[in-house]
């Protein structure tokens, strides 16, 4: 299931090479998590949408940088209502740092996310986080094994897809978490329609969340009239005031 790298936009190749090179941890970890299904019940019993806010100070897809503090930030997304959040600890390419991840879990008390390029086992042992991050494009015939090795530390995991091949892979993998990229990495184009597509294949015992392209309460609605038990969304609250924005989108329900 892996993809050549003629197949992957030139700056996600770079990503992955950035990422095959980075070390893992020293030593094992042992991660006690907060639930991020109990997160997402929590937002829909307050009347709020569930969304995942993602602090990301820069990517390849978004012009300039975003140099506020993170944990300042992260407070403002929970403030707003996120009822998880996603940093990035790609340093490279998005800015992140596992110094970043560990600053705004111990300053939050809602699930955290770890967004990163996850190849190997080892990698896995670089932070504790709540959620960890497999892309299916990406670990290929991998995916069982870390996935197992992820929730054997105590890791939840989302596993993204962008296909129905990946998402059939995810399922059989016994995934439970389940985010559909509508960003094909291959050309870094958008379509919500991807999630519209693939989403009614999803098992219905799985959390599925919609990632990429949510940029407006109309998009929520429409991702949530698709199946998507929540969002994942990061420029469309970064660009501005997170508390402001976020707000926008968890107060859709």
């Amino acid at each position: 299931m892996n993809d050549t790298a003629d197949e992957l936009a030139p700056a996600v190749q770079e990503i992955l090479s950035s990422a095959a090179a980075r070390s893992g941890g020293d030593e094992r970890l042992s991660v006690s998590a907060r639930s991020l299904d109990a997160a997402f019940e929590a937002a829909e019993a307050d009347g709020r949408t569930p969304v995942i806010a993602e602090v990301k100070p820069t990517s390849p897809t978004t012009d300039g940088a975003n140099t506020g503090d993170p944990v300042e930030l992260a407070r403002a997304m929970v403030d707003g209502g996120a009822a998880a959040l996603s940093v990035l600890t790609e340093p490279e390419h998005f800015g992140g740092s596992v110094e970043n991840l560990e600053r705004i879990r111990d300053a939050v008390a809602v699930p955290v996310l770890r967004k990163d390029f996850i190849l190997r086992e080892a990698q896995l042992d670089t932070v504790e986080s709540d959620v960890i991050l497999l892309i299916a494009r990406f670990v290929g015939d991998d995916l069982d094994a870390l996935l197992t090795a992820a929730e054997n530390r105590g890791f939840q995991v989302l596993v993204e897809v962008h296909t129905e091949r990946e998402l059939d892979a995810a399922v059989e993998a016994g995934a439970s978490i389940i985010g559909i990229n509508n960003r094909d990495l291959g050309k870094l184009e958008v379509d919500l329609a991807t999630f519209e597509n693939l989403a009614p294949n999803a098992p219905d015992d799985v959390t599925l969340i919609a990632e990429s392209g949510v940029s407006t309460v109309e998009d929520v609605e429409r991702m949530r009239e698709a199946g998507a038990d929540g969002l994942l969304i990061g420029t469309a609250i970064m660009d501005g005031d997170p508390q402001t924005n976020t707000e926008r989108f968890t107060d859709s329900l």
